[in-house]
């Protein structure tokens, strides 16, 4: 157990090369705190951006033109924006004026955390992409596929639900492997507002132990890992859901 430590230990006492993160048990605990809130800011908006972006591809195909105009408005507004203006908007202007409550000791508690805005503001920005994925994806199922589910008697929302939404995402699900593995690594801007994610928590660890270039090779080695592993699970959900000869 005390190998490795041990190994990285005596690497800084012979090379200077010092990787404190995995000999020292503060510094350990920092990153491992770290990465698991990138990995909960990670699963929260993966999850919310799919189901986001299912639903307003489902409403852009309203009858109602006042539901389409607002999700294309959405569309626009999050796509033709920096992530990082968004994350900014919600915490630092719609955040001041949500209401807050009082804590024990008379501080304002606001309604929402820095974490809970980040969550929202990714999650939001991803799902418009998504939203756009899904309607591609919607387009490229057959029309009489559709017709077929209308004439079976199912209704607009379960036709969209058992038969469109399932082959559809077989067709988008390459570009939405894209934008999911784009949104894991624009969860580091939560950083700016200082939720306590992984690039936040290496930044204290370098700057309290001097090891800039090492905890750099940390940081861009975490990120190759879990980019890599949720790649490996798209691919392994888009070999499961294909079908043979469709979408290709």
């Amino acid at each position: 157990m005390h190998v490795v430590p041990e190994w990285f230990q005596r690497l800084y006492d012979t090379t200077g090369l010092n990787f404190s993160v995995f000999y020292d048990s503060y510094d350990w605990n920092r990153y491992v705190s770290g990465l698991r809130m990138t990995l909960l800011l990670g699963v929260t908006t993966i999850l919310a951006s799919l189901v986001l972006g299912a639903i307003g591809a489902w409403l852009q195909g309203s009858p109602s033109r006042l539901l389409r105009g607002l999700i294309d408005g959405f569309v626009v507004v999050f796509r033709n924006t920096p992530p990082l203006v968004q994350i900014f908007f919600f915490y630092f202007g719609l955040g001041t004026m949500l209401p807050a409550s009082e804590t024990a000791a008379g501080l304002r508690e606001p309604l929402l955390g820095n974490v809970q805005w980040a969550i929202v503001s990714l999650s939001l920005f991803a799902a418009a992409f998504n939203v756009e994925i899904f309607r591609s994806g919607i387009e490229a199922v057959p029309k009489t596929t559709v017709e077929a589910a209308q004439a079976l008697g199912y209704t607009r929302a379960k036709a969209y639900r058992y038969v469109i939404l399932p082959l559809a995402l077989r067709v988008c699900l390459p570009a939405l492997n894209n934008n999911l593995v784009n949104l894991l690594k624009t969860t580091t801007l939560a950083y700016a507002i200082a939720v306590p994610e992984t690039l936040y928590a290496v930044k204290q660890i370098w700057s309290e132990s001097q090891n800039v270039v090492e905890m750099m090779v940390v940081l861009l080695g975490t990120y190759g890992i879990l980019v890599g592993v949720l790649v490996w699970i798209m691919h392994r959900w888009e070999r499961a859901l294909r079908i043979p000869g469709y979408g290709r």
